[in-house]
């Protein structure tokens, strides 16, 4: 079942809370009977499922039991550090127009999106709605488990963009998200896939578990390329090998990081497609 609120953050009218009955604003992109068919969009490449990437093993997770259960009790910290927050802030500043409307999936209390920026709209979503209420920039947001049910009861073509931050790792039906994440996207429209070397290990699927940092952009990689319709997935990287690069211009800039007083960054992975076509703006 779908829990869609308004986050409590915003001015809206207390009378939101006492109804069912969604404001006109968010119905124009949110339905319950939203088609689930791929052939359902506007466009001629729809979006369907060429190949699954990953074998039943690869799903597996160590941990069989229900996320929501594992996500039941909110974790009011961050996952990545400030270097890999501000250089996937720079990366959303660039890619995301202010009159975008934008879905963050998996979301939590924290967002990374420009402060500086208002876009159009904002839907979260994400397992912990008691985490989701704290995020300043979510308009609305709405808990669903995407490893039981890989439907979004939103309509097709509603999205300029959508975001995953540090969670694709936990997917354990990835072709069915993406192929839902381009149903849902305007065309033209831009889905940023970021990542890191952290992960809740015993929820993250054994394909991403057993694999290495290169391997599992590749992954993401193929899960772009198992959706028909997406461009050419584009790959964004920050590593500390890069960082030591130029630490090692500064003076004893080697000694120091031996002795652990430079402390290493957590390496940045972002994987971008857009549905049918990269626009061009002037």
């Amino acid at each position: 079942m779908l829990n869609i609120r308004p986050n409590p953050n915003f001015p809206i009218s207390t009378n939101l809370f006492k109804t069912k009955t969604l404001p006109s604003k968010l119905k124009s992109t949110l339905s319950e009977d939203s088609p689930t068919d791929q052939s359902s969009s506007s466009s001629s490449s729809s979006g369907k499922i060429r190949r699954l990437v990953l074998s039943q093993e690869e799903r597996t997770k160590l941990n069989p039991y229900s996320d929501r259960d594992f996500y039941a009790y909110p974790r009011f910290v961050t996952h990545v550090d400030d270097g890999f927050i501000s250089t996937l802030t720079d990366l959303y500043r660039e890619r995301l127009r202010p009159e975008f409307e934008i879905l963050d999936l998996m979301s939590s209390w924290v967002s990374h999106l420009a402060q500086e920026v208002q876009y159009k709209r904002v839907v979260g979503h994400g397992l912990n709605a008691e985490e989701l209420s704290k995020n300043p920039r979510l308009d609305y947001f709405f808990v669903k488990d995407l490893n039981e049910d890989q439907k979004f009861e939103l309509e097709s073509c509603s999205f300029d963009a959508v975001l995953c931050t540090v969670s694709v790792q936990y997917l354990q039906q990835p072709e069915k998200v993406f192929a839902e994440v381009f149903r849902v996207l305007k065309p033209g429209g831009v889905f940023v896939v970021s990542f890191s070397n952290r992960m809740f290990y015993e929820k993250a699927i054994s394909a991403w578990r057993d694999g290495i940092e290169y391997s599992r952009v590749q992954l993401v990689k193929q899960y772009f390329q198992s959706v028909e319709g997406f461009t050419q997935p584009e790959v964004i990287k920050k590593t500390p090998a890069a960082d030591a690069a130029q630490g090692d211009k500064l003076p004893f800039s080697w000694s120091m990081g031996l002795l652990g007083l430079i402390p290493a960054s957590d390496p940045f992975y972002a994987v971008i497609a857009y549905r049918n076509f990269k626009p061009v703006y002037e």
